[in-house]
């Protein structure tokens, strides 16, 4: 046997193996590691499956699961990427489940019981959950795509985090933008765009605005209120062209007229994703056509969430997702063997461009002898309407004004009876006589309809000790989806402990493992010379237990602390950091060597290129930092590619001092009133690899004419003339634009080193764990930063400035003399490893 490190192998079958070839257990494959399969990956292990199945979960994308509804919140730069993780790539690991992130599956044979990836490999299963999901539809627009089958450069759709992360690169660069779709995303994404200061149009090719959910009158005052956002808004009509060569600049319209643009998001509804299920014979619909146990025409394989059609009806929310979810894990482990789901009433409360939608049932009369009631206020932007059959409530629409949600939730979902004056059901909360709050709300009321969790269970989590909101979320999951039940959670709380809730303490942890603020963690680990990840949870976490979600940033803050003699765990890193390279969508990684202020020579370019072409890099591409990015690199591939350039890492993918930015400066521009380019290679020298809270970056420039952007990186320095500079602080050009404070004005560079150091050192040492300094700056506040750097109120200037020589004493290049002796045996294997055999049995 040849033990390969990844992909086919000529005339032989790649098999993926087991760690353990006696393990006993059943082989649970699941496919889609959205937020259907990780959800029911966790419900199986809290049923103790764990110890019944070996599980597999395959995922297009190379990220662990993340909540795919908050992806609104962050292109508008509400949330950031890292808060909407649900599942990181350590706890699959932590709980023994094998995650193939970026490994596609492609096709399955149900007769064999195996699963053909697009990497060659071949699974076998004994139980085999389909979670697919959806993916965004791309109307058949002319130009919409290149030559290659690729949208065009400029055009996104919005699905995925990485379609997140390009719109939010590219709002930086567009000025207008057209979202085609008015239901939620289109929305969603056309508030979200003009709050990044982008003129906004949207299209929808249907009468009305979200369609689906509303009625044509309550469509009609959404878009007022749209409208008076600031967002064009064109109604049934189909876009039909999109316009540029290289990218987008317009988008043609069926009535003849064209809307410039130079950015198109395409939000116009979803399809499930079936194409595996089809290329393996199972019956496919509009979904994946399963039984009341999930179950596809294979008894072994099953569908759950949106790519599954249960008795003729495909849901595009996440509750029957998880509603799915709990019964399959209930069938497959045995702990309810007869559980059936039945279908789903699906209601949703949330915020649609800043206007409040709750929306549960039909919204329309079906029947003859159907009850409609409505009450609509143009004006306000207020339309509230209920649909009544049979003395039971089966639909209701509130827009503008939801404050009468939670009585009809409870009358939809229980069916309660109704008052004989309907108009109360929409003025009040109750049957008339008083409002109905957390008190009178039966156990069985659905709070969270993200994540399905009733009164009851947050009751029941404040009995078993959760005394606080917070805590009572985390073991619950209440208000972990769009947010929307947060303050009706704090209320239920707040009224099950009687009063009686404690303050989130964990809110000032600076990791959530270890009950501690930072100030007070940093002198326990000094105090008890913890010099390892291991060591610090032994010591300070609570019975001594691990944390993955903690190992981060205790590395990040060991390193700052004990530099040379902080002692490395590899566990206790992000993948960039085990490997020294940004990791890619596809499992690839990203390799940015150092070029100090962009300055570069011709041998330099020269043995890049030679480089690139050796390993056959997809592509080579200048960077936004003054930089040269190789991308496609395999994993086992880095340590030779390291060697064969010969330069220090650029630091492209850490927690840490990234690049400093700089213009010509003085020697060659005419206007340059200093050298910003030696000043920026001296600072990039100094403080190269610095570990922080998070990425730092910094430029310079030779003049207020900042051909860099000093003036929106965490540290700017401005040439002014006479010697000087000025030196700001806490800038941003990302998702959040904010132009740096500034900190002070210096007459030499030896003093922008020196003032520079003591800032970073001052953040890293008070940071929170991934608190950007444009969000550090305002906090901790100017004038205070002022009274501590430059007068010394504290008296720690002389600590700080030791702290961060430290840190630069005991900087070593990861790409060094030490890349091709791996910390572990497996550091740069590739994540999946093979086996390639001739011909070997299938378990």
């Amino acid at each position: 046997m040849n033990a390969v490190l990844g992909g086919r192998i000529e005339g032989l079958t790649a098999l993926h193996l087991d760690d353990d070839d006696l393990d006993p257990r059943a082989r649970l494959v699941v496919i889609g590691n959205g937020m259907a399969g990780a959800r029911f990956v966790e419900e199986v292990l809290e049923r103790g499956g764990g110890e019944q199945f070996r599980i597999t979960v395959f995922g297009d994308e190379p990220h662990g699961n993340y909540n795919r509804i908050m992806l609104s919140p962050v292109l508008a730069g509400e949330e950031h990427e890292d808060d909407i993780v649900l599942n990181s790539h350590d706890w699959y690991a932590d709980n023994g489940v094998t995650l193939r992130a970026g490994v596609m599956a492609e096709r399955i044979d149900t007769a064999a019981k195996l699963v053909y990836a697009a990497d060659g490999t071949v699974t076998a299963y004994d139980h085999l959950v389909l979670a697919t999901g959806s993916y965004s539809f791309i109307p058949p627009m002319k130009g919409v795509r290149t030559d290659d089958g690729e949208l065009r450069p400029g055009v996104y759709g919005f699905r995925t985090i990485d379609e997140t992360r390009a719109m939010l690169d590219a709002v930086g660069r567009c000025r207008k933008a057209v979202v085609m779709g008015g239901g939620l995303l289109g929305l969603e994404a056309a508030r979200a765009l003009q709050g990044h200061g982008l003129h906004v149009e949207l299209v929808h090719a249907m009468p009305y605005l979200m369609n689906m959910q509303l009625d044509p009158e309550a469509g009609a005052i959404l878009k007022r209120s749209v409208e008076k956002l600031g967002i064009t808004v064109h109604l049934d009509v189909f876009a039909t062209d999109v316009f540029g060569i290289d990218s987008v600049e317009g988008v043609g319209l069926a009535d003849g007229r064209r809307i410039d643009a130079d950015l198109l998001v395409v939000a116009a509804g979803v399809r499930p994703s079936t194409d595996i299920a089809v290329r393996s014979g199972l019956e496919v619909e509009r979904g994946i056509v399963v039984d009341d146990q999930l179950r596809t025409d294979d008894p072994d394989v099953y569908a759950i969430g949106e790519c599954a059609q249960h008795r003729g009806e495909v849901y595009g929310l996440v509750a029957p997702a998880w509603e799915h979810a709990r019964v399959l894990a209930d069938v497959l482990t045995g702990t309810d063997p007869t559980a059936e789901y039945h279908g789903s009433r699906t209601a949703t409360k949330l915020k649609v461009a800043g206007v409040d939608v709750a929306v549960m049932g039909i919204n329309t009369p079906e029947r003859e002898d159907d009850e409609f009631l409505v009450i609509s206020e143009p004006r306000r932007g207020v339309h509230l309407s209920v649909v009544i059959r049979d003395e039971r409530l089966v639909g209701a629409t509130l827009l503008g004004d939801t404050r009468k949600v939670a009585f009809l939730t409870q009358a939809f979902d229980r069916g309660l009876a109704l008052p004989e004056e309907r108009i109360k059901l929409l003025v009040d909360l109750s049957d008339g006589a008083v409002e109905v709050g957390v008190a009178e709300m039966p156990a069985t009321t659905q709070v969270c309809n993200c994540n399905g969790v009733t009164k009851g269970a947050i009751c029941g989590a404040v009995a078993d000790g959760c005394g606080s909101v917070g805590a009572v979320m985390d073991k619950t999951r209440a208000g972990k989806g769009c947010g929307s039940c947060k303050s009706l959670v704090k209320q239920i709380v707040e009224w099950a402990a009687d009063g009686d809730v404690t303050e989130d303490v964990s809110a000032s942890w600076y990791v959530p493992g270890i009950p501690m603020a930072k100030p007070e963690l940093m002198a326990a680990i000094r105090a008890q010379d913890l010099r390892s990840v291991s060591a610090v949870f032994a010591a300070l976490a609570p019975g001594g237990v691990d944390d993955a979600r903690s190992k981060m940033g205790l590395t990040s803050l060991l390193k700052m602390l004990w530099g040379h003699d902080y002692v490395p765990e590899k566990d206790g890193e992000f993948i960039n950091d085990r490997v020294h390279a940004n990791i890619q969508r596809d499992g690839t990684f990203s390799v940015v060597p150092q070029i100090k202020g962009g300055v570069t020579t011709p041998a330099q370019l020269r043995k890049i290129a030679d480089v690139a072409e050796k390993y056959e890099v997809p592509m080579v591409k200048i960077t936004g930092g003054q930089r040269l990015d190789l991308l496609g690199v395999r994993k086992e591939d880095l340590p030779a590619m390291w060697d064969d350039l010969g330069m220090p890492s650029g630091y492209a993918y850490g927690k840490s001092m990234r690049t400093v930015k700089t213009c010509v400066g003085s020697d060659f521009c005419r206007f340059g009133l200093g050298d910003s380019t030696q000043l920026g290679i001296d600072l990039e020298t100094r403080f190269q690899g610095i570990e922080s809270p998070a990425k730092m970056k910094m430029a310079v420039v030779g003049c207020p004419r900042n051909c860099a952007e000093a003036y929106v990186k965490d540290v700017g320095v401005v040439a002014v003339g006479n010697g000087k500079w000025e030196v700001y602080v806490g800038g941003a050009a990302g998702a959040s634009v904010r132009k740096g404070d500034l900190l002070a004005t210096v007459d030499s560079p030896e003093a922008v080193l020196e003032l520079t150091g003591r800032f970073l050192q001052y953040y890293r040492e008070n940071a929170n764990w991934l608190e950007r300094t444009y969000d550090f700056v305002p906090r901790i506040g100017l004038d205070r930063l002022k009274e501590v750097l430059l007068e010394d109120a504290e008296g720690i200037v002389a600590d700080l400035d030791a702290g961060m020589q430290r840190s630069i004493d005991a900087y070593t290049d990861p790409w060094g003399q030490d890349a091709k002796q791996p910390a572990t045996p497996g550091q740069f294997r590739p994540s999946l490893p093979l086996i390639a055999l001739p011909k070997v049995p299938v378990r």
